[in-house]
């Protein structure tokens, strides 16, 4: 029995080690901090940095009549930028923004509802920001045509209407000199989603062919330590494309890919996805495209839609429509577009992994819960007191099997010494024993087991689910999934430096260790003196583990330690052979 529970006991140990470990990684070889996207951002040698000349160009799709890349240009500070094109507002309740009319770019979002850090004049999260930029961010839409002049970068768009609300869309157009008009009419709903029609007019003599297309063009990779691509969470490009969810195409793939390109043969929809935020292009439903994502140039990203070539005949018009998420992945939103507009597998935007099938349902319970009780830490409390009650049948046989073991202890004891030469002989008799006495040796185990995914789920919910972001629970503890703020061994702060992840020792951690400690001395001592070392260092062992870790499952895993404290003492009222001999 003790061997069985070493070996579980081992395997979390192993899992909190492998989740961890991106925490650890994180502090100890951090990237550098994300650039202020409000301030000019100098190159290597104190320089002004240059947008690439490919930037907001069809890179991959389509190929004919591509139209001219602009000119580079100088990095410069956002608000500056703004200020000086002429734009078309766009204002939601969950968003704010314009549309630049040069280039009809949808290059300015920010998310009304939140912030960038915890404090409260934070400004709110900005997700796209216009070409010449530090972190340029944005949705095009356009043509490729043959024969025929069409829309590039640099077009000035005429727009009616003057600004783009859920109640008030809006339209751009633009002519050629050769009888062709391009309109755009975007529409917005009250979240995150614009919808834009495309349509070419021919009104000149001849037929012409063109291709209607969509795409996102991002400056750079997430430089945030904290929004890195990771084994348990994907950020990159991502999308529905060849009949399923993309996890597996990072930025460095696409950099590694012939002609810095990879290319799919259909799409649902498309784009990057952040840990928290999303912007993706969409496609009419059940619409043929062909897509791809590819590096058009150095530390420039781009994903991609394009329709087949189509011919306009004279006096005849071809539209279609493309649609813009650019928003925060809030779960029952993702659901609402999946379901109600058909965007297909837009939930899986939030990579829940191999186990959403548990962890959706997690989320789901805690959600509601935090709705009931208005703060997040007492939800996760309330959900840990629900799981320790759907658990206590299971408890109460593995207390029964420790009882029994403890009866037969002094025979499994001289087993082990009659045959300590003699390892399968004593197996043999110990498996004999069990089964004389009808003792199931890993009952005690199962509750262990049955933590292993309920941690992780926990895991997955705290760190992907945006409803969780931000949100404090008493006194210090400001924002429940982020690490403990406060540090033993810079004295709460007080001493001017941060320690090493390792020893970002919080009061969380401590209290986890001795809620841990003491749970083990209430324990049965095992009998192998290695094991019983082995269970006095494991708190503390776990305590530094699981320091880096969201507060959230600080306080999940502290509240499990206390009830199951509590519920071994009734116990042992119950089994009063148990207590004898515990652990020291």
């Amino acid at each position: 029995m003790d061997d069985k529970r070493n070996m579980i006991a081992a395997i979390l140990l192993s899992v909190a080690i492998l989740i961890g470990w991106n925490f650890v990684s994180e502090k100890f070889f951090p990237t550098p901090d994300t650039p202020d996207v409000t301030k000019t951002v100098a190159g290597a040698n104190g320089t002004p940095a240059a947008t690439p000349a490919t930037q907001g160009q069809p890179s991959a799709l389509p190929t004919p009549g591509a139209p001219a890349a602009p000119a580079e240009q100088a990095i410069r500070p956002v608000d500056t930028v703004l200020a000086e094109g002429q734009r078309i507002p766009i204002e939601t309740p969950a968003i704010k923004g314009s549309i630049n009319l040069v280039g009809a770019r949808v290059d300015d979002i920010t998310l009304t509802k939140y912030r960038q850090t915890i404090k409260k004049n934070s400004p709110a999260v900005r997700l796209f920001a216009p070409g010449g930029t530090p972190a340029a961010y944005f949705a095009s839409l356009g043509w490729a045509a043959q024969g025929i002049a069409v829309p590039n970068a640099n077009t000035v768009w005429t727009a009616t209407g003057t600004k783009l609300t859920p109640a008030t869309p809006v339209t751009l157009s633009w002519a050629n000199t050769t009888g062709q008009t391009f309109r755009i009419e975007y529409s917005i709903d009250a979240n995150y989603l614009i919808t834009a029609k495309q349509t070419i007019a021919n009104t000149g003599t001849a037929p012409v062919t063109a291709s209607s297309f969509a795409l996102i063009d991002r400056l750079g990779k997430p430089t945030d330590p904290h929004e890195q691509d990771s084994w348990t969470i994907h950020i990159g490009p991502t999308g529905y494309l060849d009949g399923k969810s993309v996890f597996d195409t990072d930025y460095d793939d696409v950099e590694e890919a012939p002609n810095r390109t990879v290319r799919y043969n259909s799409a649902g929809w498309l784009g990057f996805t952040d840990k928290y935020w999303l912007a993706a292009i969409v496609p009419a439903n059940g619409e043929r495209v062909t897509a791809a994502i590819s590096s058009p140039s150095a530390n420039n990203y781009q994903t991609l839609f394009a329709r087949d070539f189509a011919t306009v005949a004279p006096g005849k018009q071809v539209s279609t429509t493309s649609r813009i998420f650019a928003g925060a992945k809030e779960v029952e939103i993702l659901s609402a577009y999946q379901d109600d507009q058909g965007i297909t597998r837009l939930s899986n935007a939030i990579d829940w992994g191999w186990f959403e099938f548990f962890e959706v349902p997690i989320f789901k319970l805690l959600h509601w819960l935090f709705q009931q009780l208005g703060n997040f830490g007492l939800a996760i409390m309330a959900l840990t007191l629900i799981i320790r009650a759907l658990m206590f049948p299971i408890a109460q046989r593995q207390f029964g099997s420790m009882a029994q073991m403890r009866i037969v202890q002094p025979k499994m004891k001289a087993l082990q010494d009659r045959y300590k030469d003699d390892k399968p002989k004593m197996q043999q008799e110990l498996m004999k024993l069990y089964k004389d006495e009808k003792i199931n040796p890993l009952a005690g185990c199962l509750p262990i087991l049955i933590q292993i995914p309920i941690f992780y789920a926990l895991y997955k919910v705290l760190m992907l689910a945006i409803e969780m972001r931000h949100q404090p629970f008493i006194l210090w503890i400001k924002d429940l999934s982020a690490p403990d703020p406060l540090h033993i061994l810079n004295l709460f702060g007080l001493l001017p430096f941060t320690p090493p992840s390792i020893l970002s020792i919080g009061i969380l951690a401590v209290i986890l260790g001795i809620t841990m400690w003491l749970q083990f001395r209430l324990n049965p001592q095992a009998t192998d003196p290695v094991q019983q070392q082995v269970f006095k260092i494991m708190p503390w062992l776990f305590m530094f583990i699981m320091a880096p870790f969201a507060a959230g499952l600080l306080l999940y895993w502290i509240t499990n330690n206390i009830l199951s404290i509590g519920q071994q003492q009734w116990m042992y009222r119950k089994f009063p052979q148990l207590k004898a001999a515990p652990a020291k």
